[in-house]
């Protein structure tokens, strides 16, 4: 576990988790902060290093590794991993420029290295559940709001929470973009801390976002309309809610819960006592932690050499639309005259 902060902490809690299982051996931690490494090292029973150089010389056996560290050292540190032949998860963003992520992909191909994106809300199992259901969105509307913290202040809020909805949105659409509209504040730090962001795609769908790390809230909802559909996301709950018309349910997929839906149906507009041609469904999710499932789909991917599930394209993707975003919002502040 390379880089052992608040998220890098949870990384060595499910490796250490997976071992208790007998399916992996979670070697060490490594930080410059020796102090933390050590304390989390103990914690965990494992060892701790002050550099992936000296993690690397003393165990040469390790095949496989989760990268937290600062944004802008992720491309230094993968790759120094990938050409010692260790495999990668880059938490995201994947990297701070599109040429740093260009030479991570340089680098796993000429090495042959396994490397996956950290973009958690793909192992959510809400996302999940929701996939199959997918057949031509046409509107999302995306808020994730989350309360101040120091953590992640080297990249802005883009890159730190909307990049989450980002992927999964083009995840869902699969379509280029068209069009962004933009704009974005520093509130508490100095990068953008809020940003609502109006992305319209080359197949006619239109997202609209709003990300903020300064809310006295938090809030982590996608909802999309498709013909027929409206599908709400929860994924702090790891909730959807399915609203369908005629026949554009499958019954046999969902099992009703209308304990759950009054705020929906009403933001929809309706209830099932007024326009009885809307049904309401919830499809059947199994409770799981995120973390756990990303850091088992990539130990699969390790064990089988086969293709991640969040491949470094796919996080270049998510990366390349948050630039955009950002040199938008950029060009708005111009325009009004603000930061």
């Amino acid at each position: 576990m390379i880089g052992v902060g608040a998220f890098g902490r949870n990384h060595a809690r499910v490796y250490r988790q997976l071992q208790q299982a007998d399916s992996v051996r979670l070697v060490g931690v490594v930080d410059p902060d020796t102090t933390r490494a050590d304390a989390i090292a103990r914690e965990f029973e494992c060892k701790a290093f002050g550099s992936v150089e000296q993690m690397l010389t003393t165990h040469s056996e390790v095949q496989a590794a989760s990268v937290a560290v600062p944004t802008a050292l992720h491309v230094e540190v993968a790759r120094t991993l990938m050409e010692a032949g260790v495999d990668v998860l880059i938490e995201k963003p994947v990297a701070a420029t599109l040429s740093e992520a260009d030479e991570l992909m340089r680098v796993a191909l000429e090495h042959k290295r396994v490397a996956q994106v950290g973009h958690l809300e793909r192992f959510n199992p809400a996302v999940r559940a929701t996939l199959p259901l997918i057949n031509r969105p046409m509107f999302f509307e995306v808020h994730r709001l989350s309360v101040f913290s120091p953590r992640a202040l080297d990249v802005d809020v883009v890159l730190d929470l909307m990049i989450h909805d980002l992927d999964v949105v083009l995840t869902f659409v699969k379509s280029g973009v068209k069009e962004i509209r933009a704009v974005g504040l520093p509130i508490l730090s100095g990068k953008v801390d809020i940003a609502n962001v109006r992305v319209e795609f080359e197949s006619g769908c239109v997202a609209n976002f709003t990300a903020s790390r300064v809310s006295t809230e938090r809030v982590r909802k996608l909802r999309f309309f498709q013909p027929g559909q409206y599908i709400s996301i929860d994924y702090g709950r790891q909730d959807v809610l399915v609203f369908s018309v005629g026949g554009a349910s499958d019954a046999h997929s969902f099992a009703p819960d209308t304990h759950s839906f009054a705020k929906d149906a009403n933001e929809w507009g309706t209830r099932p006592s007024v326009n009885p041609q809307i049904s309401m469904s919830k499809p059947a999710i199994t409770a799981e932690e995120p973390l756990l499932a990303e850091i088992n789909a990539f130990l699969q991917a390790v064990r089988s050499r086969s293709r991640p599930v969040v491949s470094l394209k796919d996080g270049m993707r998510a990366l390349e639309l948050g630039l955009a975003i950002l040199e938008e919002i950029g060009r708005h502040a111009g325009r009004i005259g603000v930061g």
